[in-house]
């Protein structure tokens, strides 16, 4: 009965040590690659930005961390990924989402703006000052005949 009772309370243990949170501010690069989608190349980009400055909350991580967006903050929040100890919430994602969706229409606009102007510029630069000669079209040349295969006798 005691054998079965602590086999019990170190399972409950090691369960409980899976699922403790790991804060991105202050975990190791081997505690970032134990959280599913997070492997080494994304884990030595978090210790990179986060060598310049402490991440102050979801946005930020999300917004200095190249390869990082909403859905996979969601994923790692739900494996136990934290940033200052906060998990990824619904208000943070709608804030990011029209944080994000503010920059991308404006930069959307400007795009548009600056690619009107350069395709005027280039209509303009390429309209010949004398008209075109009109091309002759070169003869048909006929299709082969068909191939004729054994007579069916």
């Amino acid at each position: 009965m005691l054998k079965k009772l602590l086999t019990l309370l170190v399972a409950t243990l090691l369960a409980t040590a899976t699922w403790a949170a790991v804060d991105v501010n202050t975990a190791t690069e081997a505690e970032l690659d134990g959280i599913k989608g997070i492997g080494p190349g994304l884990s030595g980009r978090i210790l990179q930005e986060r060598q310049s400055a402490p991440f102050k909350d979801w946005a930020d991580f999300i917004g200095r961390v190249g390869g990082v967006g909403n859905k996979s903050a969601v994923n790692f929040s739900k494996e136990g990924l934290t940033v200052n100890g906060k998990k990824y919430s619904a208000a943070a994602a709608a804030k990011a989402e029209a944080k994000s969706g503010k920059k991308h229409s404006s930069s959307q606009a400007a795009d548009r703006k600056a690619r009107g102007s350069a395709d005027k510029e280039a209509a303009t630069a390429t309209t010949p000052a004398t008209p075109p000669a009109t091309a002759t079209a070169a003869p048909a040349t006929p299709a082969p005949a068909p191939a004729t295969g054994a007579s069916k006798n």
